[in-house]
C-alpha cells in the first residue's frame, strides 16, 4: 500500500485517555535541533505505563512473577516538544488478549488539549522464570479494565 493511500494520522484529544502521569523534560533530551530527540518519546511510553502499573499494584519489577516484554511500538510525531516544558502523558488501553496488552500513549505539552505525539506499544505478560507467557494477573487485569478506551 502507497503511504498516498494511506490515511493521515491525526492528534487525539486530551479526552481520549483514561489516566496521565506528569514527565519532566530534561536537558538532555533536547537534540542540535533544539527540540526533544524522537527516541526519547519511547523512554516515556514506556515510563508512563510501567509507573502507573506499579503504583497501581498491578506489577512488581523486582519481586514479581510476571514481566511484560515489548514486542511492537510505533508512534506519530505532530508538534515538537522541547526542554524546559512538561510533558503529560495520557494513557489507555485498546486491546487486552490473555497474555498480552496493547497501550495507546498520547504525549500532551503541559495544558494542552491536543497530542504532540501519540502512538502504542505492545506489552506480552510472562512468566519471569520460564519467559513463556502467561495469562494477566488479577491485579493486572482490573487496571487494563479500568484504562480501556
Amino acid at each position: 500500500m502507497s503511504s498516498s493511500s494511506a490515511a493521515k494520522p491525526t492528534p487525539n484529544s486530551r479526552s481520549s485517555y483514561r489516566a496521565f502521569r506528569s514527565i519532566p523534560t530534561r536537558w538532555a533530551d533536547n537534540d542540535m535541533y533544539g527540540h526533544v530527540n524522537n527516541v526519547v518519546y519511547y523512554s516515556w511510553f514506556d515510563t508512563a505505563v510501567n509507573a502507573l502499573l506499579i503504583e497501581r499494584g498491578a506489577l512488581d519489577i523486582h519481586q514479581g512473577q510476571t514481566i511484560g516484554f515489548v514486542v511492537e511500538t510505533q508512534c506519530n510525531y505532530f508538534a515538537p516538544i522541547a526542554f524546559p516544558q512538561t510533558v503529560e502523558a495520557g494513557i489507555r488501553v485498546a486491546q487486552a488478549g490473555r497474555s498480552s496488552v496493547r497501550y495507546e500513549i498520547a504525549l500532551f505539552a503541559e495544558g494542552a488539549d491536543t497530542a504532540a505525539a501519540q502512538g502504542h506499544f505492545v506489552h506480552v505478560y510472562v512468566d519471569r522464570a520460564t519467559q513463556r507467557p502467561m495469562p494477566l494477573p488479577e491485579a493486572l487485569q482490573r487496571v487494563v479494565d479500568a484504562l480501556k478506551a
